[in-house]
């Protein structure tokens, strides 16, 4: 079930402005992954932040893993590049971080979710308890200077950005959106059942299988962050 939902999920993707992947190895479970901020607003709006994603075969009901294959200078990003960020953590109640149930991975998210709250998390740090204790400090101090040393990562992203790829901006994005909206485009149940030669929901499938790989899950997975 994993593949069916991860190349779902993939195609979906691979029709958004905001992100540029593609596969590792022609290997479902391991993307490559360009995180691209729309929002001009953003200290972070311009850069190409390349990262990779790796999925357990037991996807959804363990969270992959995310990390930034350059340095980003964060309070919530750690030199190596992983991410202090609730949603992918473990299912479950955590007490010793007090984390909620609701905050952390569920089976019913995404990777789109997981994405939306990485670059939400770029504008909206979390600085109470840092992974990234210097640049936390710094945003609360310095802003001007956060500011500057944001820019010299994001120059340094744009090396990043493959020959051939347009980088699309806000106003490139939005006028795409709007000749989609035109056209009626959408990305219908019915044609992604068509492609994967079935009927049953996401959820159904959940209900099936929800003994069997719900106990898997239960003895592999393990919360790390």
């Amino acid at each position: 079930m994993a593949d069916k939902i991860l190349l779902r999920e993939f195609k979906d993707l691979a029709k958004e402005s905001w992100t540029n992947i593609s596969l590792a190895n022609e290997n479902i479970y391991e993307w490559n992954i360009a995180l691209i901020v729309l929002n001009p607003d953003s200290d972070y709006y311009g850069g190409y932040y390349k990262a990779t994603m790796n999925f357990p075969s037991n996807y959804p009901y363990q969270p992959p893993d995310f990390r930034f294959n350059r340095p980003l200078w964060h309070p919530n990003v750690y030199d190596d590049g992983r991410l202090c960020i609730s949603i992918l953590h473990a299912p479950g109640e955590d007490t010793m971080s007090g984390e909620l149930a609701g905050e952390r991975w569920s089976p019913v998210q995404r990777v789109e979710s997981v994405l939306l709250s990485i670059m939400s998390l770029l504008d909206d740090a979390e600085v109470s308890s840092p992974a990234n204790v210097d640049a936390g400090v710094m945003l609360r101090r310095d802003p001007e200077a956060y500011k500057a040393r944001v820019l010299r990562d994001k120059e340094v992203s744009l090396a990043d950005i493959p020959a051939g790829f347009e980088m699309p901006t806000h106003e490139t994005a939005f006028k795409k959106e709007e000749v989609k909206e035109a056209a009626g485009f959408s990305w219908s149940d019915s044609e992604a059942e068509d492609d994967f030669g079935g009927s049953e929901s996401d959820e159904e499938m959940f209900d099936e299988d929800e003994t069997t790989d719900g106990e898997e899950a239960g003895e592999e997975g393990e919360d790390e962050g």
